[in-house]
């Protein structure tokens, strides 16, 4: 018995690459992340899903409530264990600023032991969204989960399951709008597709 974890990063916002949204109150998504949501949507539809859980932040609410339409799901679970890292102080500066902060730079190099100021440190957050997929995959046995999230908490998961150090996170792309599939059952658990284009 398995249950597969459909991981969708979240549609595009307007400012994407621009600034470090973090948990940045209220950053919807803009117009091309709206058809990019769609397009998303029209794709899992075919997918036989059973649930969707998504972070609280407004633009993973967008994207999964499109999946939720296009899907015929009723609900969409809102799952703090998927909210973006917290990067404290950092969220919502530009990455022009964050690249002047040597504490930043640090950060990118040794993730696994390095805290946001005022924040998480990686390890927290793969710990936080380990912790939902084993519930899920108890709950959920033999069905297909909509996990939406964000690119480095995918990015955290998806180096569990691959047995690499949470550092090792610029090593592939978690893309906006891309699926990204894992299976698990009492035998472990298994990378299928990675940063899966929708369209």
């Amino acid at each position: 018995m398995t249950t597969t974890f459909l991981l969708v990063r979240h549609a595009a916002h307007d400012r994407i690459g621009s600034f470090l949204a973090g948990r940045t109150a209220d950053v919807p998504l803009g117009p091309a992340g709206r058809e990019q949501a769609m397009r998303l949507a029209a794709r899992l539809s075919r997918e036989d899903v059973g649930a969707i859980h998504a972070s609280p932040r407004k633009r993973t609410q967008e994207t999964a409530a499109a999946i939720a339409v296009a899907s015929e799901i009723s609900e969409v679970e809102t799952a703090d264990a998927l909210d973006e890292v917290d990067f404290g102080a950092w969220s919502g500066k530009t990455f022009d600023v964050l690249n002047t902060d040597p504490h930043w730079h640090r950060w990118n190099s040794i993730r696994s032991l390095v805290r946001a100021p005022g924040g998480e440190t990686m390890l927290e957050v793969q710990s936080r969204v380990l912790a939902l997929v084993e519930k899920l995959g108890r709950l959920e046995r033999d069905g297909k989960v909509v996990l939406v999230s964000h690119a480095d908490v995918i990015k955290a998961l998806v180096c569990h399951v691959l047995g690499l150090s949470v550092d090792a996170w610029p090593r592939f792309e978690i893309a906006p709008a891309s699926i990204s599939t894992v299976v698990t059952g009492d035998w472990g658990a298994k990378l299928l597709t990675l940063n899966e284009d929708a369209w």
